[in-house]
């Protein structure tokens, strides 16, 4: 029996198939086997991206233990061939010779500011930038970031050709990506493959989520473009993880939302202001998740808060699961640090915690973590300012009844310096030092204003209930 279908349905019908069109326009269309076609995609955008070479002059490193021995005498008795072994050089400009690297980098504006790896740029002399027309033009750089391992160039030229920048937020594991860059000095080399895993978290590397992917990374590579299927750049070809030097299907992309921050930055500054919240953390389990509370393992486990840190300030405690922080899920452990970083500081940002089975709600204030790295030198320079390196406190008076003790300060931190070497701990409580009675802080930098140097004092500390002597040797 024929069923008749209403024209209510095929007016649907038909939009929804218009629709599909529109909506799955991008620049890879499919070829007859149904694989992504990339060629309008490289067209579009292959003049955006360009050879980043660079200079640096290095001094001529000769061999000592061959230095004087003629090139006759090597190869007869060595078998080395003549002229392995450059011989001293005069002192001077000609003992200097130059270095050279290769990379990638793609045009973010028309006035020629580029993006590129910090690597491929740092400690060069000359930096010049070759167009997809050959001209070569010598690049400035605005600023650079390390830690993210991001560069901003510029180069004096106007209407240049750009990239369109996408969102790296939006990229799923499973996704189609082409690199576009200079392998091995081979012009605009195009390589394509998927996108492997997100927010990847490499070693030495905690403020940047890579993205990896399985596209064919070589040397020369760095610093250029990932791209979508619509076109856009999605991330900052970076890294590679190979035995051999060369590609092993494992490749790893700075996210270009984490790069354009980074570059907005460096455009207004010079320079990156990172936030600092001043906890140490660790992975939520799936057996704490239980002991939590939690339906399956989320957050980022706090196990220690900072002493004067925002963390502190904003009253996070020991045992606290971060699982949202300014409005962003922390899924593991990882993902907290770049949030932080990118995050701005003195404003008000909400945290998300879970503590003893409870939500709460916290307000933090980040600091700059420059500034951090700052205090904590003067925190250093404290330690180390007074004769026995170490940071000490005054004892309260119901401390003392609870220790069964009536005098002696706490210590709170030892760095390098005598109390290190003499064995003194962070949690220690001093009393006598070449047995006089130690009853507050002043008067333990009095004691130690008049001990003689290199000679050994006995002094004696209470530790875990416990009386301990030590000797302690003043430089």
């Amino acid at each position: 029996m024929r069923q008749r279908i209403s024209p209510s349905l095929i007016v649907a019908l038909v939009m929804s198939l218009v629709m599909l069109g529109f909506t799955s326009q991008s620049f890879a269309k499919t070829n007859a086997y149904g694989l992504p076609d990339f060629t309008q995609l490289v067209e579009e955008n292959n003049q955006a991206v360009v050879n980043i070479s660079t200079t640096q002059k290095v001094k001529r490193q000769a061999m000592p233990q061959f230095h004087g021995i003629p090139d006759e005498m090597l190869r007869r008795f060595f078998g080395f061939p003549p002229g392995m072994f450059p011989q001293p050089q005069p002192r001077g400009d000609e003992q200097k010779e130059q270095a050279h690297s290769l990379g990638s980098g793609f045009i973010i504006s028309e006035d020629g500011y580029i993006l590129t790896n910090n690597h491929v740029i740092e400690d060069a002399d000359e930096i010049i930038v070759r167009m997809r027309d050959r001209k070569e033009l010598v690049a400035e750089v605005i600023g650079s970031d390390p830690r993210t391992d991001i560069a901003l160039l510029k180069i004096e030229a106007e209407d240049l050709p750009t990239v369109k920048i996408g969102k790296s937020s939006d990229l799923k594991v499973g996704q189609w990506v082409i690199a576009i860059g200079e392998p091995f000095g081979l012009d605009y080399t195009v390589t394509h493959g998927i996108v492997s895993a997100l927010g990847r978290s490499l070693p030495d590397d905690t403020y940047v989520p890579f993205i990896q992917t399985d596209v064919s990374i070589n040397p020369g590579n760095s610093g250029g473009p990932l791209f979508n299927l619509d076109g856009e750049v999605v991330g900052i070809n970076s890294q590679i993880y190979s035995k051999s030097g060369g590609s092993m299907g494992l490749s790893f992309s700075i996210p270009i939302d984490i790069a354009m921050n980074i570059t907005q930055q460096l455009r207004e500054n010079g320079e990156v202001n990172r936030g600092f919240l001043g906890v140490q953390v660790q992975e939520v389990t799936s057996e704490l998740s239980e002991s939590f509370g939690l339906e399956k393992p989320i957050g980022a486990l706090i196990g220690e808060v900072y002493p004067d840190t925002p963390a502190e300030k904003a009253k996070l405690e020991a045992g606290d699961v971060i699982l949202e922080f300014n409005g962003k899920s922390i899924i593991k452990s990882a993902d907290l640090p770049p949030i932080v970083g990118v995050s701005p500081i003195n404003k008000p940002l909400k945290i998300k915690i879970l503590r003893q089975g409870k939500v709460l709600y916290k307000t933090v204030y980040l600091q700059s973590l420059e500034k951090s790295k700052q205090m904590a030198s003067a925190k250093q320079k404290r330690l180390t300012a007074n004769r026995l390196g170490a940071e000490v406190a005054e004892i309260s008076k119901e401390e003392m009844e609870e220790l069964e003790i009536k005098y002696g300060v706490r210590i709170i931190d030892v760095e390098k310096g005598p109390a290190k070497k003499a064995g003194i701990r962070k949690g220690d409580v001093l009393q006598t030092i070449d047995f006089k009675r130690v009853m507050n802080v002043s008067q333990l930098n009095k004691i130690l204003k008049d001990l003689p140097e290199n000679r050994s004092v006995p002094v004696r500390l209470l530790r875990n209930g416990q009386s301990v002597f030590l000797p302690l040797k003043l430089d």
